[in-house]
């Protein structure tokens, strides 16, 4: 299969959605999320829109993970924060390193966070962090609006923060 680039899977934190599959406790997979066939929702570089489905284990609270220096100098945003989640030798990690970089200096109010998973293991597995890179959108309180698994486009990710804020 071709990876074409982009996230491979959307997800809004309420309602339903379609799973993509359970790893292995604790394990986190590098270099991307699992590729799933052409057509099929989450399909890699299709940039479909999904959502969590409700009984995907209780809310992290962010703000709380925030406020208590875990995370070191990282800080929510004003209007949202984009916590992204990799690993030292994840390669579309890098890639999703410059897109949300280039997304929280555009946007006002929006700040990037970036987590090693293999330093916040017991926050990986507390947030359901299942492959690196995966962007959580935290809004103004830090809750979870969306997450996405795989490196999102720009666009994505801009229209992501629009239906959020």
């Amino acid at each position: 299969m071709t990876r074409e680039g982009g996230a491979t899977h959307v997800r809004e934190r309420d309602g339903e959605g379609e799973s993509m599959g359970e790893p292995e406790a604790g394990a986190v997979r590098r270099g991307g999320a699992a590729e799933t066939g052409a057509g099929e929702p989450g399909a890699v570089g299709s940039g479909a829109v999904g959502s969590v489905v409700a009984g995907d284990g209780p809310a992290q609270d962010w703000a709380r993970v925030f406020a208590s220096g875990a995370l070191g100098d990282g800080r929510l945003g004003e209007r949202a924060t984009l916590v992204q989640f990799s690993t030292a030798f994840c390669q579309p990690c890098r890639a999703t390193r410059r897109v949300l970089d280039q997304v929280a200096g555009l946007v006002p109010g929006v700040a990037h966070v970036e987590i090693d998973a293999e330093d916040h293991l017991a926050l990986v597995r507390t947030a359901g962090i299942e492959a690196t890179p995966t962007v959580l959108f935290l809004d103004a309180s830090g809750r979870e609006m969306r997450r996405a698994s795989g490196a999102p486009r720009r666009d994505q990710v801009l229209t992501a923060l629009a239906r959020m804020l």
